[in-house]
């Protein structure tokens, strides 16, 4: 079955979170230190005064509730998503991915260039039905029913969940997590995925070339700084998700620095704070729903799925894939090359790890080129539906 899904925050729950944002408790810094400790307190300071001043909850729920919205049951799990379907009728499905620390709240800048071109001065043959589904842990994918919520599991629910909507061809794209889930995806649905687009990779390659380039080698320098230094949130989420999640689910705050922290170093480096990469409202509903959806423990479990999963060898991938590399993506083709099908290859110079939100017209016209390949017979066989049933 599926039904029919709406946000609707109580007032008490947002009352509750500015009378928490109000009587913060702020810790101490020493004096001439900055972000290589971590996120400084009168910047977070700055961010909370606005989060109290000028953003507005309703405002944005609005627009995300503008989305339809449904939610179904797969494998004894609740399952939110987005369905958005194109005006267009031979606009081919289109599977997204989010991942930690981003929830569906990433796409809202490339929903409507990517469902409808036409409205947005583009070719309505690159018209796509849009489904992206929340993780589960993640945004109203709650609660999490069960352990064992790992990338193949979720890679395996998404196939069940585009067989539900009556899409028989498809294509599937993410970042983050979906960088990983999709290619699964492909994988496990090769039948009916006909292509694979991801972007925002962050894993270390294994086997690093020694011939490489000088943009190849600014990137493994880049890997080998976060895997030294920006990796600590990974071995907390990956070995003890609850604990931590007792100080992020009492402290608002603390969710917005555990969150922004990554803003700030995975989006563009060109950009020395995250409001200059990406758009500060947005940022902010994605770390309100978090609080709201009290999904720090949750969304956390995913990294200690993954840690604790059992290998299970995949070798090369067959379906085709397309891979977009923003300044921030330690991607080098040679050893993408070994595990994926690569006909695709785009390099930018702007945009980051969250590119829907950074760079979303680049990231919705290489979505778009990547595709085209496959228009042919877009149509599903059978209509899918975008109705509960």
């Amino acid at each position: 079955m599926i039904e029919e899904f709406r946000i609707e925050v109580p007032q008490a729950a947002l009352d509750d979170l500015r009378r928490r944002l109000e009587q913060v408790r702020w810790p101490a810094q020493i004096p001439g230190t900055g972000w290589e400790r971590g996120v400084p307190v009168d910047y977070l300071q700055r961010l909370v005064r606005y989060w109290l001043s000028s953003y507005d909850w309703r405002a944005h729920e609005a627009r995300l509730n503008a989305l339809p919205q449904f939610t179904t049951r797969i494998d004894e799990q609740t399952i939110h998503f987005l369905h958005v379907r194109s005006p267009e009728p031979d606009a081919l499905p289109l599977l997204m991915t989010h991942g930690w620390p981003g929830s569906v709240v990433e796409f809202l800048r490339v929903t409507g260039p990517l469902t409808d071109p036409r409205a947005y001065g583009a070719d309505p043959a690159d018209a796509f039905h849009l489904v992206a589904p929340s993780v589960p842990g993640h945004g109203y994918s709650i609660p999490l029913e069960q352990p064992g919520w790992d990338h193949r599991r979720i890679a395996r629910a998404w196939a069940e969940l585009m067989r539900r909507l009556g899409y028989q061809r498809y294509g599937a794209q993410g970042g983050d997590t979906g960088s990983v889930v999709s290619p699964l995806v492909g994988r496990l649905d090769p039948e009916h995925v006909v292509g694979v687009h991801i972007n925002g990779g962050l894993s270390f390659p294994a086997r690093v070339p020694d011939d490489l380039t000088a943009v190849e080698r600014a990137r493994i320098a880049a890997a080998e700084r976060i895997r030294d230094e920006g990796t600590g949130y990974a071995d907390l989420q990956s070995t003890r998700p609850q604990t931590l999640a007792f100080a992020l689910t009492d402290s608002p705050v603390g969710q917005l620095a555990w969150i922004v922290e990554k803003f700030r170093e995975w989006t563009d480096p060109a950009r020395p704070l995250p409001e200059d990469a990406v758009n500060l409202d947005q940022l902010l509903t994605d770390v309100t729903l978090y609080w709201l959806t009290g999904t720090a423990a949750t969304s956390a479990h995913l990294y200690y799925e993954n840690r604790v999963a059992a290998e299970e060898p995949s070798g090369p991938s067959g379906v085709p894939t397309g891979i977009a590399v923003f300044p921030s993506d330690p991607a080098i083709r040679r050893v993408a090359e070994r595990e994926h099908n690569v006909v695709h290859w785009s390099e930018f110079d702007r945009g980051g790890h969250f590119a829907a939100m950074e760079a979303p017209d680049l990231l919705v016209e290489d979505i778009r080129a990547f595709f085209r390949r496959f228009r042919t017979d877009a149509v599903p066989v059978r209509t899918a539906r975008s109705s509960p049933r």
